[in-house]
């Protein structure tokens, strides 16, 4: 009766053991096909949601994964992170164990949400402008507009809309300070900032101002890693 305890014991442990190695594998194999799909700076976070893992491993199919991809450029816009996740991966052991290289991994959907800074939106808005904070999370630009050859000291809240390939933040409540008029002053204010060719094949679907900048959603399917 004693050596059948050990054994199961032991057997377990051998399970346990095997399902850690086969999902780190599994991870860092999915990880490296992002990182090369998408040529990132460096490889993303992957983590594989469930357990026990082998039996997602043996059926070749995994119905959560979450990725975590840090700062990357896209189309001259500097992206601080995205988080995803993954929805019904394909990825079949054993073809990953003979031929990773080979192995096409795909997810059937894939949603995310990209954050793009402060920072970053004001280095596409108007020269003089600066993308600020509000204590509710709202965007707000202030700066100098010139007119007429004069600094005029103009703040603004940001209304955010979604158009093709990019944002559109125009402004509204807009103040100025001194006494010079100002014509249409939302011309000299509104900017735009492109957001294409997202990885994973991200479509924007809704933009949210945040306490860090905006966090651009977005959507995918049928998307595939080699």
């Amino acid at each position: 009766m004693r050596k059948l305890v050990v054994a199961v014991v032991l057997l377990a442990i051998l399970l346990v053991v095997l399902d850690r190695v086969a999902v780190v594998g599994v991870q860092r194999e999915i990880a490296r096909q992002i990182e090369a799909q998408y040529d990132l700076a460096q490889p993303p976070s992957v983590q594989v949601k469930g357990l026990p893992f082998l039996t997602q491993a043996f059926s070749g199919r995994y119905e959560e994964i979450a990725i975590g991809i840090g700062q990357v450029e896209r189309e001259g816009v500097r992206l601080e992170r995205i988080d995803a996740t993954l929805h019904g991966v394909t990825a079949p052991l054993a073809d990953l164990i003979q031929n990773a290289a080979a192995t096409k991994i795909k997810a059937d959907r894939v949603a995310g949400t990209v954050v793009i800074s402060r920072r970053t939106l004001s280095a596409h808005a108007p020269a003089g402008i600066k993308v600020e904070g509000t204590g509710d999370d709202k965007l707000r630009v202030s700066g100098n507009v010139t007119v007429l050859g004069n600094q005029v000291p103009v703040t603004a809240d940001m209304k955010i809309e979604t158009i093709k390939d990019g944002i559109r933040l125009t402004p509204a409540n807009v103040r100025l300070a001194g006494a010079i008029p100002v014509p249409n002053p939302e011309r000299l204010i509104s900017f735009t900032v492109p957001v294409k060719n997202l990885p994973l094949n991200l479509r924007v679907t809704r933009v949210t101002s945040t306490s860090e900048g905006l966090a651009v959603q977005g959507t995918a399917s049928d998307v595939s890693f080699r």
